[in-house]
């Protein structure tokens, strides 16, 4: 299909404005919506995030990607910014894509913002309380996790291991992908204290885990965590009923070969698309 894109601003869930892309099939048609969220210190416009979202557009589905606050085109301050920060803002970017292009049926997150993703995705599914932050009608079709950790307090360590002074003077700078990052120690904190596995474990809409067996930045133990742990819950479930009845609401896809970023090969890029394209038409009807 032909795609159209184009600018969009809004408000984040941080208080400040936060800068987006939809790329959309060029059609009046009601189409199955995305949000799609980038990883830790990356921003919309990653090579990967640009072509997985406009290969979706090409292949029928409306893509709302952002930058998450204080990366790339949106406002404030990264250092300030957490995993709470992070889920804040894609429920702004979710209420936004709803009013903007239509109900939005899925999501979609690379590395951090495929925790994210789940997150939010537990909360979405159809058993929880009216109670949650999000709308107790907002029901997904479905998630995918790219290349996403099973928990956030990992990354907290790794940033301490490259600069302990974020602990010890409350501050420090740290390079990732050949930039300076200055982080605050509020923000290892944060991911700390999220219970992301409890959270996963909550998941009771269709879920899609993509990672590479050789990710050297997320390692493959952590795709394999995330699918027991939506699986087993389900298993326990049905543990009284007919085995030939269960159905795993996780599949997970082996990205054969594929760096963390996708970067390497071309034909990785248009393998998730395919397989993305294929999980939300399956599962959500716009």
């Amino acid at each position: 299909m032909s795609r159209k894109s184009y600018r969009v601003k809004f408000a984040g869930g941080a208080g400040f404005e936060l800068a987006g892309i939809i790329d959309r099939p060029d059609t009046t048609a009601a189409l199955p919506v995305l949000v799609l969220s980038h990883c830790f210190t990356c921003n919309k416009d990653l090579k990967a995030i640009v072509r997985i979202s406009r290969a979706l557009a090409q292949r029928g589905i409306a893509v709302l990607r952002y930058d998450m606050t204080g990366l790339g085109g949106s406002s404030g301050d990264f250092s300030q910014t957490n995993f709470s920060t992070n889920v804040a803002d894609l429920k702004a970017a979710i209420a936004f894509a709803d009013s903007e292009v239509g109900d939005v049926h899925a999501l979609m997150g690379h590395s951090f913002g495929g925790a994210a993703s789940l997150a939010v995705a537990s909360e979405c599914s159809s058993h929880l309380s009216p109670d949650s932050s999000l709308a107790a009608e907002k029901k997904l079709g479905c998630v995918i996790a790219l290349a996403a950790p099973s928990d956030t307090s990992h990354l907290a360590s790794l940033l301490l291991r490259m600069n302990p002074a974020i602990e010890k003077d409350g501050e420090g700078e740290v390079s990732i992908g050949g930039y300076r990052w200055q982080i605050d120690s509020q923000m290892v904190d944060d991911f700390r204290r999220h219970r992301l596995p409890d959270l996963i474990a909550n998941i009771r809409i269709p879920t899609m885990v993509m990672h590479s067996p050789v990710d050297q930045t997320v390692g493959f133990d952590h795709a394999l965590r995330i699918m027991s742990l939506i699986n087993q819950t389900e298993n326990s479930e049905t543990e009284n009923s007919d085995p030939a009845l269960s159905k795993p609401l996780c599949s997970l896809v082996s990205l054969d070969g594929a760096d963390h970023l996708l970067s390497q090969h071309a034909h990785d890029i248009d393998f998730v698309s395919d397989l993305t394209a294929a999980m939300v038409h399956r599962h959500c009807r716009p």
